[in-house]
């Protein structure tokens, strides 16, 4: 019975210990205008990239893929504080996007990188894919596709598809 309790009390920490690991994974911790450059490092962990700009402000890109269907855009101003953090794998942020116009860099500082196994060069069009993996407005899995000429690195096209799960064929839900 003693091992029992002591297993029960294991388990409870390893929980806790689960839980709040994911109350940061977004950064719901933290509080523009409050927290620091350095709190959001601590609550989220090294950014995939991060861009300093001219003025001093500073964007951190955190993609929670290759199953995740987020990534969170940083944006820490000049001062060093927190301004703001944006969930940005959303028809919004797709709708910025625009053929003919919008570069690689413009789509990264938009979307964060793609999925880096899902990258696809096809030589026969010049062409190249970015995707990520992201919730739609129905709650269901789907994938953004951005493709670009290779050569001018501007988007030529983008689209959206469900995420089929091949095993059994149907879309997969998730929470929003």
């Amino acid at each position: 019975m003693k091992s029992l309790r002591h297993g029960g009390r294991l388990s409870l920490l390893v929980v806790t210990l689960f839980l709040a690991g994911c109350a940061g994974y977004g950064g719901s911790n933290l509080q523009p205008g409050v927290s620091t450059l350095a709190d959001v490092l601590t609550s989220m962990g090294t950014p995939a990239m991060h861009w300093k700009d001219p003025d001093g402000r500073e964007q951190l890109a955190y993609p929670r893929g290759p199953m995740g269907t987020q990534t969170f855009m940083v944006f820490v101003a000049p001062d060093g504080k927190l301004e703001r953090i944006e969930g940005v794998l959303d028809e919004a942020h797709f709708a910025r996007i625009r053929p003919d116009k919008s570069t690689q860099e413009e789509v990264l500082r938009l979307l964060g990188p793609s999925v880096p196994q899902w990258t696809a060069y096809f030589k026969a069009r010049d062409e190249l894919v970015w995707e990520w993996r992201y919730c739609d407005a129905w709650s269901v899995t789907a994938r953004f596709d951005v493709l670009f000429d290779a050569t001018t690195g501007l988007v030529r096209t983008t689209y959206q598809r469900p995420d089929i799960d091949g095993r059994k064929d149907v879309s997969v839900t998730c929470g929003r």
